[in-house]
């Protein structure tokens, strides 16, 4: 039974409370809502939510890789958890608290366990690897040489961790220790030594096969946060350089070019001039607010919006003819596919037809009208082929009369998160509160409106 303390009054006084507050930058004033879409607005969020509650993997506490509700290709490894996903999930329970979904109480007996899980699990050097077995800690290769860290999930772990850590630093005596546990967790993770002694960050590191994997982590992609959390490290930082010459790559990251009636002003990776997939206008800024964050690359605000646009208008165009495109139906980011996994993207050989809800939903900060036209028009008119136990399922096609019923970790963690980030700026509010962030930053040259 999923359980709802949620009322119109909460959520009145809610707003009340935003509208009052400094965090009325993290709200988009032109977005008018009637009641009924304020109702739905909660129950996505709540339904979500449940994947990460409910359908978590119940002896760490961690958010399962993905879960099948069509057994159409059923699990063979029901208990192998994420440590990016979950990272996302640890933000999503912080946003169960808020909505009174579940309690206070409930909710940090629940990251109890996953701190406690994270602390004997496998790691190296600080790492965590990307899968691991939830009933023991050990790691699951997530391929052949990917059977140790992953600075990238490690990092999004990291994020989910910091909000943590600073929604109950101020709680009592076991809320505090809560989260000293923690900040011992963040200090260990050896970011210095994930730079294989370069001016740059690498992806992976194994025991057993070193640095054979060979992926340096360079923008612009999903990946700013790795960077952010390098710099702010205080016990294993890296210098400004590595940021510069490894993640801007000595400037080479700015390429600006106008794409429909926006412009990007990053490289964005891969086949395609419109941008990447969505999820790069998300993963980073879940807890990284990017309301007048810029460096001297970028302003992020200005370029998660236009990649979210440049999204959207190219399903509206819809130069490929597929099936349902339109303004009630867009998003292209990486998620399940008609065949395997793929990240979707505008473009002609990144958009396969395949629209995942996760890019939409996870977007409303940036187009608020248009995500609630197509969340509306989802659950309305689709509801029968796209809802299940924890919301939108991952992705469909209706050209190609796909419509599976699963889930993936990582793309359901930004819905609920991102949704409270405009909403209410919660998890916004939480990370750029932690003082290691904004030293971070500042040594990389960002300014924000969270520190002069």
């Amino acid at each position: 039974m999923i359980r709802s303390r949620v009322t119109v009054i909460t959520i009145v006084f809610s707003f009340l409370l935003i509208r009052c507050s400094n965090t009325q930058k993290s709200i988009n004033p032109e977005a008018k809502f009637s009641p009924n879409d304020e109702r739905l607005f909660t129950e996505v969020q709540q339904h979500t939510f449940q994947y990460f509650w409910e359908g978590a993997e119940p002896t760490s506490g961690m958010a399962r890789e993905r879960i099948h509700v069509d057994n159409v290709y059923p699990e063979k490894d029901q208990n192998i958890v994420t440590s990016g996903g979950s990272g996302f999930g640890v933000m999503a329970l912080l946003v169960g608290i808020h909505r009174g979904f579940i309690t206070r109480d409930e909710g940090r007996e629940r990251l109890e366990k996953i701190v406690e899980f994270l602390k004997k699990a496998d790691r190296f050097h600080g790492a965590w690897p990307h899968w691991l077995n939830g009933e023991t800690g050990k790691v699951k290769p997530f391929s052949r040489k990917d059977d140790g860290g992953d600075l990238v999930e490690t990092s999004f772990m990291i994020q989910g961790l910091l909000c943590a850590r600073q929604y109950f630093i101020k709680g009592d005596s076991t809320e505090k220790a809560l989260a000293a546990r923690i900040d011992t967790l963040w200090r260990e993770v050896e970011f210095d030594w994930y730079r294989n002694g370069q001016n740059v960050l690498y992806w992976h590191w194994s025991p057993k096969y070193n640095w054979e994997m060979n992926f340096p982590v360079r923008g612009y992609n999903e990946c700013l946060i790795v960077y952010v959390l390098a710099a702010a490290s205080p016990t294993h930082g890296v210098p400004p350089e590595v940021y510069h010459e490894g993640w801007a790559q000595s400037g080479r990251i700015v390429a600006p070019w106008p794409v429909f009636d926006y412009s990007l002003q990053l490289y964005h990776q891969g086949d395609s001039p419109y941008g990447g997939p969505l999820f790069w206008a998300h993963y980073s800024f879940l807890g990284l607010d990017p309301h007048g964050l810029k460096d001297r690359y970028a302003d992020y605000w200005a370029e998660n919006k236009n990649q979210t646009l440049i999204n959207y208008t190219w399903c509206v165009k819809n130069p490929k003819y597929f099936k349902g495109y339109g303004p009630d139906n867009w998003g292209l980011t990486a998620s399940y596919s008609v065949q395997g996994y793929a990240g979707h993207a505008p473009g002609k050989n990144s958009d396969l037809g395949v629209i995942s809800p996760t890019a939409a939903l996870s977007s409303f900060p940036y187009t608020p009208n248009l995500s609630m036209q197509t969340m509306r028009h989802w659950y309305n008119d689709m509801r029968d082929k796209l809802w299940g136990p924890y919301g939108f399922y991952d992705a469909f096609s209706q050209t190609a009369n796909w419509y599976p019923e699963r889930y993936l970790a990582i793309d359901q963690g930004p819905i609920v998160v991102m949704m409270e980030n405009y909403r209410s700026g919660l998890l916004w509010r939480l990370f750029m509160s932690c003082p290691e962030i904004k030293t971070g930053l500042k040594k990389l040259g960002f300014t924000s409106p969270y520190f002069k």
